[in-house]
């Protein structure tokens, strides 16, 4: 793919962390140094960016299936790995039409494995930031139909939004441009945990990466104003609907979200 942007490999970024912590490959050793560190200092580091994957999964099952989304909105969709929103609901409903944002040049291009879709079905790649909501929803009605339900799903990307205002705001924009009928997921990393909190702030500090926000499940819970929250409400991301198998007392992780309708 021609007249990319440069990958600076200087700086390690949220996307490429994530994606090391989840034991993938497409990181960097800057990325790697930045997520050891967090790690050193909040070992269940690890465990807390699966768990969240797992409630990703579980929520796009939820939306395909019993909801009958068939359109998703993912931001910050990071760097492709095992169960990404497309597949897990084009299991379900090949028709499914899916549309990632995400602003990591790595991201761009792995889009490719990002926008391999089931026949009938959509998926496309928006190089944007989430702090941007208008350019992300001049490209994504390309690709989605915004006078039928979409799912906009920010897991784990207003963090990177340090203002609870404006965090706040741009979900407010976001849901305003979707119809009645449709959905917003979202999952954080929370202040809950005292050892995350000290492994985030020492991240920000040494980084040079964007710094990220925990917050409250309080905090949280704002972002949902307006909609319909679902049960069980705002909680930790193992505590979201688990599955049937899942042990009857979840771990408690430094991360909580949830699901909610627009009216």
């Amino acid at each position: 793919m021609s007249g990319m942007p440069e990958i600076d490999t200087t700086v390690p970024h949220s996307a490429r962390i994530w994606n090391y912590l989840l034991g993938g490959k497409d990181n960097f050793p800057v990325d790697r140094q930045a997520g050891d560190r967090i790690i050193q200092t909040f070992p269940g580091m690890a465990d807390m960016t699966r768990h969240s994957r797992y409630m990703l999964t579980r929520v796009v099952r939820f939306l395909a299936g019993e909801a009958g989304i068939r359109q998703f909105l993912d931001i910050g969709t990071g760097l492709p790995t095992m169960d990404n929103t497309h597949e897990v609901a084009q299991r379900l409903a090949p028709e499914a039409r899916i549309v990632y944002v995400d602003n990591d040049p790595l991201v761009l291009r792995h889009a490719k494995a990002l926008l391999t879709s089931a026949p009938g079905g959509a998926t496309a790649y928006i190089e944007a930031d989430v702090r941007a909501p208008e350019a992300v929803l001049d490209e994504a009605a390309a690709t989605l139909d915004f006078d039928r339900p979409v799912a906009l799903m920010l897991m784990g990307i207003l963090g990177l939004v340090p203002d609870d205002g404006e965090a706040r705001a741009i979900v407010r924009r976001l849901m305003a441009a979707l119809p009645s009928g449709s959905y917003l997921a979202v999952y954080d990393g929370t202040d809950t945990v005292p050892s995350y909190v000290d492994a985030i702030r020492r991240h920000n500090a040494n980084s040079g990466a964007n710094p990220y926000t925990p917050r409250s499940h309080e905090r949280i819970a704002r972002y949902f104003e307006g909609l319909d929250l679902l049960d069980p409400g705002v909680v930790t991301v193992t505590r979201w609907r688990p599955d049937a198998t899942t042990d009857h007392d979840p771990p408690e992780v430094a991360c909580a979200g949830g699901v909610a309708r627009k009216r």
